[in-house]
């Protein structure tokens, strides 16, 4: 076996990878960390003992990952403010036709994955989003098979609970209320931006203490509106430029100047905005410059 046939086999299976290892961390650059390390280790495994291959690197990302998650811990702690994941760029259409790992990556999900053990983290991305076995998942996570399936079952009802019910959002749909959202902000249109924006809609704000920003969420339509606002009204006056893109497979909202300012998510529910989720830690904001390739 060379070591061609290693990297082959590696970059086939990439998009996959980086989508279990992101899941897990939140963390678009210490999941490229975490890949970079795997692969070292796989580059010297002997494939002549590899029956799965799929399975096998499933399983190495997975241990690395609860390596990095946990080294991570203390950090996450003492982080000032709300702790948001990173923004994941994607090309417009990569997780569309795919509507349950679109919703493994949104930033809803990912937030409530933040509220799981390291160890409910992973067995919940293994099993409900890649459909992992239990006997595969228990050597990723160095548990008994037994165990897993208890912490699976604890995961999944904890999500459940706390995760909204709604339609699935149209394409066509999320389309015009974006674009309804970008005229009213940009032309200063209180009303019309008011009319978009759920009663209870909130923008959650990350800036771990190196920008500008809420410490807190704000939540209510007239206060969010108020947040925006203030925000659009710098780009009116030509300091700030914004731009569409796609992050975690909902737009989003890139707002630069002299550099990055930030990354805006959007969340849209039953025909309204419901959340922004502000991304303006500069070191989260490293990875935002590249799409990125997910999979199933």
């Amino acid at each position: 076996m060379t070591t061609d046939e290693h990297a082959e086999r590696f970059t086939l299976l990439r998009p996959l990878l980086f989508t279990i290892v992101y899941e897990i961390l939140g963390s678009v650059t210490e999941s490229d960390d975490v890949l970079q390390d795997s692969f070292l280790r796989w580059a010297d495994v002997d494939l002549a003992t590899v029956r799965d291959t799929k399975s096998y690197l499933a399983q190495l990302v997975t241990r690395q990952a609860l390596n990095a998650l946990r080294a991570s811990a203390r950090r996450r702690e003492d982080y000032i403010g709300s702790w948001l994941p990173e923004p994941l760029l994607l090309d417009a259409n990569d997780a569309s036709a795919d509507v349950l790992l679109a919703e493994s990556v949104s930033m809803a999900m990912l937030v409530l994955l933040e509220t799981l053990t390291p160890d409910e983290r992973a067995v919940f991305v293994l099993r409900e989003v890649f459909g992992f076995d239990y006997r595969g998942i228990a050597t990723a996570v160095g548990k008994s098979v037994e165990t897993v399936r208890q912490v699976a079952h604890r995961a999944r009802e904890h999500i459940q609970a706390r995760r909204k019910r709604f339609e699935p959002v149209d394409a066509a749909t999320t389309t015009r209320i974006t674009e309804q959202f970008m005229t009213a902000a940009a032309t200063g249109d209180l009303e019309g931006l008011l009319s978009l924006l759920a009663p209870d809609v909130t923008w959650t704000a990350d800036s771990g203490g190196k920008a500008t920003a809420a410490r807190r969420p704000v939540v209510g339509a007239e206060k969010v509106a108020a947040v925006l606002m203030s925000m659009f009204r710098l780009e009116r006056l030509g300091d700030l430029r914004t731009e569409m893109v796609n992050c975690n497979n909902t737009p989003a909202l890139v707002l630069s100047g002299e550099r990055l300012e930030g990354v805006f998510l959007i969340e849209i529910a039953d025909g309204k905005i419901t959340n922004f989720y502000a991304i303006r830690n500069p070191d989260k904001l490293l990875a935002v410059a590249v799409p990125r390739q997910i999979g199933r």
